[in-house]
């Protein structure tokens, strides 16, 4: 079986490496002129994990990350805790670490081309045809065909177009920032959030703990275009959190390049897979960033997608149809939880807001382990270690 997958991120990369593990040739296609990644941050939580373990990377990932002690929740203008979740307890369901997208890139990339993987930049696909062979129509007027053809290429996918038509992404009302400001040494290493009415900021350590990584969401009715290219003025950054305090207020006079991007709800993709033709990651199920598991779920495809396929060679169409049904409504509850927590993180009324922190702190101080524990559905799911039952039906 030949494969050629489209996009170098997380999930293609990812997806490569569990193909070629199971005997299937891959090649990739990037349309951009290097591997690289724009962005900052990503948590990678136990179950993204485990897939970075099976594919021989999890040694390499803790040599450039920074691993995870804790979350810990405050308000916007104090500086007490709220809540902290210790995720280095008996309570924790594993490790979990923060990587600079870059970083993790690269790694992934020095894994691929050791595998002997072809990784082709500057190459755009146009469209995509499925069928018994099916088909990639490049921007360059090329045609490349193979027998399995995956689109791991983000939100305005060309594969999850030829398989599902347009769809209409809705703006929800928020935009968010990102930036990297260099570390003075002094920060845990722990994810901090900062909650206001209708603002949150998160942030933690990268790269050593000589960066820090900031996310900042706030609501709005005005909105930008997707994506991650988008510069704003730093300023209009502080503007929007000038009365945010604590950690949030020694970190924004530092930042100098912002990038800010509209957030956007897109449906879950109905079909992710015909004719030989798949979707993974963000082109089959985008989420909001607000539970930290785009990447960790586009990973957790990349293994479920080339297990299906090693086990059902003799019948691929059978093989997509598993990898469809173990991996759809996992993505749903998973993004239904990740738009929960925006307006938890934003309440607006003053006596609403406080009446909440109160209610999590006493959960902090009488059950400690109890909100991490209420996540061990996501956290706890290893998709690379059990046979066909736990691996097409994952709990």
């Amino acid at each position: 079986m030949k494969a050629i997958v489209i996009g170098a991120g997380v999930g293609g990369l990812a997806a490569a490496l569990a193909l070629k593990a199971h005997g299937v040739a891959v090649q990739i296609l990037e349309q951009a002129p290097e591997i690289r990644e724009v962005g900052a941050g990503l948590q990678i939580s136990p179950n993204g994990l485990a897939v970075l373990r099976a594919l021989g990377v999890e040694a390499g990932l803790a040599r450039i990350a920074v691993r995870g002690q804790a979350t810990v929740l405050r308000d916007y203008r104090r500086t007490a805790e709220v809540l902290r979740m210790d995720l280095t307890g008996a309570a924790s369901p594993g490790r979990f670490y923060y990587v600079h997208r870059a970083d993790l890139i690269d790694l992934l990339a020095r894994a691929v081309r050791a595998e002997g993987v072809q990784i082709s930049l500057l190459q755009e696909v146009a469209k995509v045809t499925p069928g018994t062979s099916p088909r990639l129509h490049m921007a360059n007027g090329a045609d490349m065909t193979a027998d399995l053809i995956i689109g791991a290429d983000g939100l305005h996918s060309a594969v999850r177009h030829a398989l599902n038509g347009e769809d209409a992404p809705v703006f929800t009302g928020q935009v968010a920032w990102r930036a990297l400001v260099p570390s003075d040494g002094s920060w845990p290493d722990e994810a901090h959030v900062q909650m206001g009415p209708g603002r949150h900021m998160v942030t933690y350590p990268l790269r050593g703990g000589q960066l820090i990584n900031i996310v900042a969401v706030q609501e709005r009715r005005a909105w930008v275009a997707e994506g991650w290219s988008h510069q704003d003025d730093p300023d209009n950054l502080r503007a929007a959190f000038a009365d945010f305090g604590g950690r949030a207020a020694k970190l924004l006079p530092q930042v100098t390049d912002a990038g800010l991007w509209g957030l956007f709800r897109h449906p879950v993709a109905k079909v992710w897979q015909r004719d030989n033709v798949a979707l993974m990651g963000d082109a089959a199920h985008p989420t909001l960033p607000f539970l930290a598991q785009g990447a960790n779920l586009a990973l957790e495809d990349a293994w479920v997608l080339a297990a299906c396929l090693g086990s059902g060679r003799d019948d691929p169409a059978a093989a997509l149809a598993r990898y469809q049904n173990a991996r759809r409504d996992r993505a749903v509850r998973v993004i239904e939880a990740a738009n929960g927590n925006a307006w938890k993180f934003h309440l607006q009324s003053p006596l609403l807001r406080n009446a909440a922190q109160l209610g999590l702190r006493l959960v902090d101080r009488v059950a400690p382990d109890r909100m991490l524990r209420g996540f061990d559905w996501l956290y706890r799911l290893d998709v690379t270690a059990g046979g066909p039952r736990e691996l097409y039906h994952p709990p």
